[in-house]
């Protein structure tokens, strides 16, 4: 490290210590790099640091949803679960930063207010909160695509006396929801995996649900003795699988369940006696098992309907039911796992509160005012989203070439990125799956890998030939958002009638883009690789 004034310079400047950023951190610094980490948090973790309420889970399986570029790491770690709990990730993501050493060069507590690039240096200086300054020529955004909680806004919020929690900021230690009467507003992924568990604590449960969600059942399970040695043992097999996947899981998760209904027989060609057989032998997975749902809206409809009578099947309260059948396109929001959440309601410290029949007024001193009445409440936990993608990024004051800023750019253009990895007009800034990348309908930790890989070459090729800058070319921005968009043109993932965070429409004024690449992994590799090996094509180098 050199000291210029107050300002410490370093190779490359990384903002966020989660996955992302660990990984980034290890791989730049092998390659000879001086490399500091600023994470705003006490500890890494990211995401899984402060998303810690109660049945947070990953959906994809705890030996793909890992690091593979070590195999002392692959080898040491010991996962418990096929698909591992928030507690079991955050410690994983711990042992990974002591393993590598990697804490000796993150400052923690440290947050990032501002980045302002210099034409003149060619150089980043980054300000942090407290008033420090830094600098570097590279800034790697490893900031997250779902770090930054979505705050709902209802009248009277901070008027209630009661506890008030985020499921995104969830504060470290016990929760005693035993004996309370809790509220639950929101019905995403989050409320899902949160529900179940806070119906077995609180005294009563009220759920206020804004949009019924589509829901996988699915069966969490501890290893069974020897299995996870031998799932070890078949590392180099898994991996290689994992790697030529489209989602990259070669598992099961519930990315490729969907990949693999694309695959079985159409729904509007099945007869009535082979739906209804479908919804009585396989209940919600029957209702959804058909191939023409991704590209057919009126086949999409059909499924809710078909979904309905599964939810039916197992909710006793036929309103209930009702009210729980979601009338948005099956796929346009990221699919959800669930473990037992529709039997929940079957419970008598349950309500439902349909926010579509009955919407919420206001929040008040002693509960949630709807329409209807008063519930009266002692906790309200508010499991309302994430500004996905680009939030994180926009919360900093990212000032480019010529002093643009990012986040204006981003509100009034939209999402734009090449690749993921670069904006035009903001040279020697690259984005760990930003919107563009694979990362909405993939692997987080396999494309992030590859992007970090990708990162690292890139860097190490303009040292090895003399280039100080690279910055991203606003026609082949242009491009590739426009092959990114074809791919779901045809798709019900881009229905007026659906609003997620895939495309920004669960944030107020945020311009509405479908954010991901889903060509799959392999193809964007080989795209990225492509345009590497041609001296980095729709880059300008100089």
């Amino acid at each position: 490290m050199t000291i210029d004034g107050d300002i410490a310079r370093f190779d490359v400047i990384v903002v966020g210590a989660g996955f992302s950023g660990l990984y980034a951190l290890h791989h730049l610094r092998e390659l000879g790099l001086r490399v500091r980490v600023l994470e705003k948090a006490h500890t890494v973790g990211g995401t899984w640091l402060v998303n810690r309420y109660p049945g947070a889970r990953c959906d994809i399986e705890s030996i793909e949803y890992s690091y593979s570029f070590s195999e002392e790491i692959q080898q040491e770690w010991v996962w418990t679960e096929t698909m591992s709990a928030q507690p079991e990730i955050e410690a994983y993501l711990n042992f990974v930063a002591d393993r590598l050493d990697l804490r000796r060069d993150i400052d923690f507590e440290t947050t990032v207010v501002a980045m302002s690039y210099s034409d003149e240096a060619a150089e980043w200086t980054v300000r942090t909160e407290d008033g420090a300054t830094v600098a570097a020529p590279f800034v790697v955004a490893a900031t997250g695509i779902l770090s930054v909680p979505l705050e709902p806004s209802i009248p009277g919020m901070d008027r209630f006396t009661g506890t008030s929690l985020h499921t995104g900021r969830w504060p470290d230690g016990v929760v005693d929801l035993s004996g309370k009467r809790v509220g639950v507003v929101g019905t995403g992924s989050t409320g899902v995996q949160l529900i179940p568990v806070v119906a077995r604590e609180a005294e009563h449960l009220t759920v206020f649900q804004r949009s019924p969600a589509y829901t996988l059942p699915w069966r969490v399970r501890t290893f069974e003795p020897g299995e996870l040695d031998e799932l070890k043992a078949s590392y180099p097999q898994i991996r290689a699988a994992q790697r030529e996947h489209p989602v990259g899981a070669a598992r099961l998760s519930a990315f490729s369940v969907l990949l693999e209904m694309l695959a079985k027989p159409p729904l509007k060609t099945a007869s009535a006696e082979e739906r209804t057989k479908a919804v009585e032998t396989d209940g919600i997975m029957g209702a959804l098992n058909w191939g023409d749902l991704f590209f057919d809206i009126e086949a999409n409809q059909m499924a809710a309907e078909l979904y309905g009578q599964a939810v039916a099947r197992i909710v006793d309260d036929p309103a209930t039911a009702r009210a729980l059948t979601p009338s948005h396109p099956f796929a346009c929001k990221r699919p959800i796992i669930d473990q037992g959440y529709y039997e929940t309601f079957n419970r008598d410290n349950v309500t439902l509160v349909d926010l579509r029949a009955d919407p919420i007024e206001s929040v008040c001193p002693n509960g949630i005012q709807t329409a209807a009445g008063l519930h009266e409440l002692d906790v309200i936990i508010y499991a309302t989203g994430f500004d996905a993608m680009t939030g994180a990024l926009n919360s900093i004051d990212v000032r480019g070439r010529g002093g643009a800023s990012l986040r204006e750019f981003w509100t009034e253009e939209g999402p734009l990125s090449y690749l993921g990895l670069a904006v035009a007009g903001f040279p020697n800034l690259f984005t760990i799956q930003g919107p563009g990348s694979p990362s909405a309908a993939a692997n987080f930790v396999a494309a992030m890998e590859q992007n970090v890989e990708w990162i690292g070459a890139c860097v190490s090729y303009l040292r090895e030939h003399g280039f100080r800058t690279i910055e991203a070319l606003p026609e082949a921005q242009q491009e590739w958002v426009d092959q990114a968009t074809a791919l779901v043109a045809a798709t019900v993932l881009v229905h007026p009638s659906c609003s997620s965070w895939y495309n920004g429409g669960n944030v107020p004024g945020k311009k509405r883009m479908y954010m991901g690449y889903t060509a799959g992994i392999p193809e964007y590799r080989r795209r990225c690789d492509e345009i590497a090996d041609a001296g980095y094509a729709g880059f300008k180098l100089a």
